[in-house]
């Protein structure tokens, strides 16, 4: 039975990762930030009995995620895949509107999370040299820009290419390092971006109606490919560019509304 680490887990595409892998029998440790949201998520998942296990745990500390790594492989033994999905979106103000501890925050979340998520896992499965650590990319991490998201873009980029360069580093080792690429995701990360009536949330629902997807959808697509995943490097891909232009141009047939009134 594999036992799987979800960093972020207490909700949205995290949660859904989580209860997707529970599904596939495996051994699954959530994490949070907060003894609530953990609680929370642990009642949610309680159907699936001993097989999950939450750790509060903040992954821009390294020495949390060792602790984190640790109370994984006491509970079930070594850890096979481990998934860094913790992530802050950014209050949609441009970067100089922005304060130095709020920058700080999400700089630490998403990018030293992604970094000590990384390096942590891999020492532990090294002995084995066998593993699989996929970390999680997002707006940016292709160089698209959108005004009021530098400051996540920007953290998203450097996640990427850290991913890569580990990847590259770690060849020989037996340990897959992957990105995981979800597309847009009904979450409340997406619903952040469009909290008010503005012209450009008005159209930035249009976009997320043509081409957003829920939880579920998703969460299966990446369980199935990240189990089957081999090499040194995956890059696991939902929202192709096919896909996209393909819903750009007949979206209007869906017929879904994500944000109704």
């Amino acid at each position: 039975m594999k036992t799987i680490v979800i960093t972020g887990s207490t909700r949205g595409l995290g949660l859904g990762l989580a209860r997707t892998f529970l599904d596939k029998g495996c051994n699954v440790v959530i994490n949070g930030s907060g003894e609530t949201s953990v609680g929370r998520a642990l009642d949610t998942l309680s159907p699936y009995g001993s097989r999950v296990h939450g750790v509060v745990a903040d992954v821009s500390s390294r020495s949390d995620v060792e602790r984190l790594c640790i109370e994984a492989e006491k509970r079930f033994g070594h850890v096979d895949v481990w998934v860094n999905n913790a992530g802050l979106g950014q209050p949609l103000r441009k970067a100089w509107e922005l304060d130095e501890e709020e920058i700080s925050r999400i700089a630490g979340v998403n990018v030293m999370g992604v970094v000590h998520g990384t390096i942590v896992p891999f020492r532990a499965m090294q002995p084995r040299s066998s593993g699989k650590i996929f970390n999680m990319e997002g707006h940016g991490s292709k160089g698209a820009i959108l005004d009021r998201m530098t400051i996540y873009g920007t953290t998203k980029s450097a996640a990427t290419y850290f991913t890569k360069s580990f990847a590259h580093e770690a060849k020989g080792s037996g340990i897959t390092v992957g990105c995981l690429l979800p597309g847009m995701v009904v979450t409340d990360l997406l619903f952040d971006t469009v909290r008010d009536d503005s012209p450009e949330s008005r159209r930035r629902k249009m976009i997320y109606n043509m081409l957003a997807d829920d939880v579920d959808t998703v969460s299966a697509f990446l369980v199935d490919r990240m189990l089957a995943a081999t090499g040194s490097f995956s890059r696991i891909e939902w929202l192709t560019r096919r896909k996209a232009m393909f819903r750009m141009l007949f979206g209007k047939f869906r017929k879904r509304d994500f944000f109704p009134a």
